[in-house]
């Protein structure tokens, strides 16, 4: 954390912008002083986004005054606010895929004046990528790697332009662990060096790890600013949403059902080793464990995605074959994955396509698809788990991202899964949409659908949870009853292994 004098570099007041029919921005007061991370929290429409799109100046404000030293400023533009010294990285890339890491680092900047310096260029951006803990090179080119370089390549651009202000939208969403904690680390040097980070995250967990100051704003208005210290979860659950945290997670009346699915002795070299455990009809399990424990790698193996080298799954008291996901969806299996947008979605298709894709049989006859039916089954599923659209028709691309995950729930839904597997399925979504993800969970599992639920956020885990399985090196730690155990209990058990 920043040590730096409290002074104020930027100071936004009154600041209102309108949309048809929407006030995204009502009167909002924002500061920012020297060196500080200051986070901005709040739900997917809270204005969070337009306030630091009108600061970057991709959005002019309809009313409202920007100082900066206290001198009085108005963006126009992009260029205006850069020129400004504010810099941004969106959520949403803005690589040139053709092109290589460094040309899109350096693109705009390039170095050499007329004759362009490609040595040096491919030079400083090596040590950009180094600086964020990226693992590609200068030369790669963009179109070949993967979401969490794109973003990291993205941080690396920002940080190569002379910027006083950073603005970081999400910028944890697409990775890990380890890279994540790279990227702390720069944030914290360059706060240190007197450089102010704003940073947009709906991850609660991550704001006093890395923050100094935590802003939530609700329906375009501005609610609070904290110090971290101050900012405990519950407080920030309660500003955002208006909620108390135990009102996060819907109650439940579980009744054990007879045994869905079985697991005997799974084993897949170091990845899986003897992983052995019953679910039940009615069930909602839960799986901790740490970065590597193979939370992951037990789902794909159960949706067929990886094959086990021995042992056996079996669903209903019939054993698959293993390594092929259609038995797994035909025996009554649905995954959520981990990352919806490229493993769980096609960004370009409707609602109604994505939704169908995995119940064809419910919307075709022969090798037709029934428009009709199709459009009936999404409209019934959008009702079921309340997607925000104005129409089934739209790409799925434009929805936010509890949207986007409720879409991936449905498709499931539909289909009326025996077994539903899920990984991190409240990741990068916000508060309020949480809740309603949780509450579709818990009423599959009063249809008597089993569910596995894994994730890293363990208030979820023991919220939602009947019973919870720890991961450690491949290997089941222990299964806890939820109620009866700690978070502390589980973060021994995903460190240590069993006794």
């Amino acid at each position: 954390m920043s040590n730096s004098s409290p002074k104020i570099i930027v100071t936004m007041q009154g600041i209102v912008k309108r949309y048809p029919g929407v006030l995204a921005l009502d009167a909002v007061d924002f500061n920012l002083r020297e060196g500080e991370v200051h986070i901005v929290a709040g739900e997917n429409g809270a204005g969070k986004s337009t306030l630091m799109k009108v600061l970057a100046g991709s959005v002019i404000p309809d009313g409202g005054t920007i100082e900066i030293d206290g001198i009085a400023c108005r963006f126009n533009s992009p260029i205006d606010a850069m020129n400004a010294g504010v810099a941004v990285v969106y959520q949403e890339f803005a690589l040139c895929q053709h092109m290589n890491v460094a040309e899109n680092i350096f693109l705009g900047r390039e170095s050499g004046g007329f004759f362009i310096d490609k040595k040096t260029m491919r030079k400083r951006a090596d040590e950009l990528l180094e600086c964020v803990g990226a693992h590609c090179k200068s030369t790669d080119i963009v179109s070949t790697l993967g979401t969490a370089q794109m973003q990291l390549v993205e941080i690396a651009r920002a940080l190569n332009s002379k910027f006083r202000v950073l603005i970081l939208d999400e910028p944890t969403a697409a990775l890990s662990q380890s890279e994540t904690s790279i990227l702390f680390k720069t944030i914290k040097s360059l706060s240190a060096s007197g450089k102010t980070i704003v940073y947009i995250s709906h991850r609660l967990e991550e704001f006093a790890e890395i923050g100094d100051r935590v802003s939530v704003m609700r329906n375009g208005r501005w609610i609070a600013t904290l110090p971290v210290q101050q900012a405990t979860i519950p407080k920030l659950v309660n500003a955002m949403a208006g909620k108390e945290m135990s009102e996060l997670f819907p109650p439940r009346h579980y009744k054990k059902g007879s045994a869905v699915l079985q697991l005997d002795n799974v084993f897949q070299g170091e990845r899986l080793r003897d992983v052995s455990f019953k679910l039940h009809a009615g069930e909602i399990l839960g799986v901790a464990g740490l970065v590597g424990s193979g939370r992951t790698r037990l789902l794909r193996n159960i949706f067929g995605l990886e094959r086990p080298t021995r042992g056996s799954i079996a669903l209903n008291g019939k054993k698959l074959s293993g390594g092929s996901v259609s038995e797994a969806i035909d025996a009554g299996i649905g995954l959520v994955p981990e990352d919806r947008k490229i493993q769980g979605l096609m960004l370009d298709l409707s609602i109604a396509q994505n939704i169908s894709i995995a119940n064809l049989d419910l919307v075709s006859t022969g090798a037709f698809v029934s428009c009709a039916r199709e459009t009936e089954l999404a409209e019934t599923q959008r009702l079921a788990a309340t997607i925000k659209t104005p129409s089934v028709h739209v790409n799925a691309r434009t929805l936010s991202g509890g949207n986007q995950q409720k879409i991936v729930l449905a498709k499931w839904l539909a289909r009326g899964c025996d077994v539903l597997l899920l990984d991190e399925p409240a990741r990068g979504v916000d508060v309020g949409a949480r809740l309603e993800i949780f509450k579709l969970i818990a009423q599959c599992a009063e249809r008597g659908c089993a569910v596995i639920l894994a994730s890293s956020y363990l208030p979820e885990i023991l919220g939602m949870a009947d019973r919870v399985l720890v991961m450690h090196r491949g290997e089941v730690a222990g299964i806890f009853s939820a109620k009866g155990t700690s978070q502390e209990k589980i973060i021994h058990a995903a460190s240590v292994g069993t006794n």
